[in-house]
């Protein structure tokens, strides 16, 4: 039996709520509950509120979805290194 085929939709986030969750709005003027995907928590992306994303969601339920992608906004380049202090 093949697989469901999931919506993607794109919202932003505009809560964040307990236990690693968002609230998102959607294009469509949808709110739903969102969690982060595990590459996501994988690599410790962080999301915070005003952040566009990209939502997976199940036809069987449009109140929930999974957080699959985090666009990067203005000035979200990628951090340097921590410290540029080296052991010797």
């Amino acid at each position: 039996m093949a697989k469901e085929e999931l919506l993607t939709l794109e919202g932003q986030i505009d809560e964040i709520l307990p236990d690693g969750r968002f609230g998102v709005l959607l294009e469509n003027d949808h709110r739903i509950i969102a969690y982060t995907a595990g590459k996501m928590r994988k690599f410790r992306i962080r999301s915070v509120v005003g952040d566009r994303v990209r939502v997976e969601m199940t036809p069987y339920d449009l109140s929930k979805g999974r957080i699959v992608f985090r666009e990067r906004g203005p000035g979200g380049a990628p951090p340097g290194p921590q410290s540029s202090k080296r052991r010797h």
